[in-house]
């Protein structure tokens, strides 16, 4: 037994376990997300956060050592970000045609979602950092993290709460949307992007190939106005 202990003691701290194990983790939320028909609340995402948290709890491993194995992710998350010119791109006749709606919808979007959350978590009873760090929780992960460093948040705070609005984006945006009688796959896919980032991007992406294109252009620019207006909506409310 002791044995058995030791050797996975040595490759605990080996950056390829966890990373293998994220990205098995991930093609196995996946897999049931396919086998469920694509039902939004059976979200790949959410799968294997579960599914690395049980793993992370039973072996007693701490984060920061997984972090470090899995760190190559959370890297190309940056790249990845940068890659979402290229539906801008490809729809930008559609985009400058809609350009004021879009740009009216992106403002209201990204105060509303900055405001809401620090007032509800205000009226809970959040102080200090904890509660600066809610303030870019819409905004896709590297952007936060920069941003709550900026503000005086907690960048590991921030990822958690990105991580989280995404997944409930993910689950909630298409029932929504359906209820409330929007059928425009541009807006559908823009109030996607700004609200739940990347994981919400992926959604979109699944359901329609001008959605998805529209929510990447609105995580995007949502990334870039919470940047610009997230340290003035500190000043002015903080």
């Amino acid at each position: 037994m002791s044995d058995i202990l030791d050797i996975w003691s040595y490759l605990a701290e080996g950056q390829l376990l966890w990373l293998s194990a994220t990205i098995i983790a991930y093609l196995i939320g996946d897999g049931l997300f396919r086998l469920s028909g694509a039902k939004p609340y059976v979200n790949p995402v959410l799968i294997s956060m579960f599914l690395l948290s049980v793993l992370l709890t039973a072996t007693g491993t701490s984060y920061r050592t997984y972090f470090e194995g899995a760190q190559f992710i959370h890297f190309m998350l940056g790249p990845a970000t940068v890659a979402l010119a290229v539906p801008l791109w490809q729809n930008w006749t559609k985009v400058k045609s809609a350009a004021i709606p879009l740009l009216a919808a992106l403002f209201v979007g990204s105060v509303v979602a900055m405001g809401s959350a620090t007032a509800i978590g205000a009226a809970m009873g959040l102080r200090g950092d904890v509660l600066l760090s809610l303030v870019p929780k819409s905004a896709t992960s590297p952007v936060a993290i920069g941003v709550s460093e900026a503000i005086g948040g907690l960048p590991t705070l921030t990822v958690a709460l990105v991580l989280i609005t995404g997944v409930i984006g993910a689950v909630v945006t298409t029932p929504l949307l359906n209820a409330l009688g929007i059928r425009d796959f541009r807006g559908r896919g823009f109030a996607t992007g700004v609200a739940a980032h990347g994981i919400g991007t992926a959604r979109a992406f699944h359901c329609h190939g001008t959605a998805g294109a529209f929510a990447g252009i609105g995580m995007v620019l949502n990334a870039i106005l919470t940047a610009l207006v997230a340290p003035l909506f500190v000043q002015l409310f903080f």
